[in-house]
C-alpha cells in the first residue's frame, strides 16, 4: 500500500497535501482506489462552494460502488481537476497524482490534526 510521507490523511481515505499558497489539495488514497476497483465516473464540487469539515462534496463511482468523498476540513473550493471528468480511470493509475479538488481552508491549522502516514496505516490495518 502506497502512503506518501509528505501527505496527511483522513479515516475516510482522503489524502491532503498542503500547497505553498496555503490551499489544500485533496484526493483519494491508493487503498481507497484499490477497494473501489475500476473508477468510471467522478463528480466534483463546484468552484466557490463552501464546505464544512466531513461534508460530502464529491462522488467517485466504480464498477463496484459509488462512494462519497468528504471535505477533510472546512473552507472554500478553489479548483477542481476537470481532467478527471474525461479520464476518471487516472485515479486507478496513480491515486496521488489524480487530485480531485483544492480548498482554501477556514483554519489552516486543522491540517496538522489530520492523520499522519503512520496513523493512517494503523487505521487501515484495523479495518482489515
Amino acid at each position: 500500500m502506497n502512503v506518501p510521507a509528505e501527505l496527511r490523511y483522513t479515516a475516510s481515505h482522503e489524502w491532503v497535501r498542503k500547497e505553498k499558497d496555503g490551499t489544500l489539495t485533496i484526493g483519494i488514497t491508493d487503498f481507497a482506489q484499490e477497494a473501489l476497483g475500476d473508477v468510471v465516473y467522478v463528480e466534483l464540487p463546484e468552484v466557490g462552494r463552501k464546505v464544512a469539515k466531513e461534508e460530502s462534496c464529491a462522488v467517485v463511482e466504480s464498477v463496484k460502488a459509488a462512494s462519497d468523498i468528504y471535505a477533510p476540513l472546512g473552507g472554500e473550493v478553489t479548483a477542481t481537476n476537470d481532467a478527471l471528468k474525461d479520464a476518471p480511470e487516472s485515479i486507478n493509475a496513480d491515486a496521488y497524482a489524480a487530485w480531485m479538488f483544492r480548498i482554501k481552508p477556514d483554519d489552516g491549522s486543522v491540517f496538522d490534526t489530520l492523520l499522519t502516514p503512520e496513523a493512517y496505516k494503523q487505521n487501515v490495518a484495523a479495518q482489515k
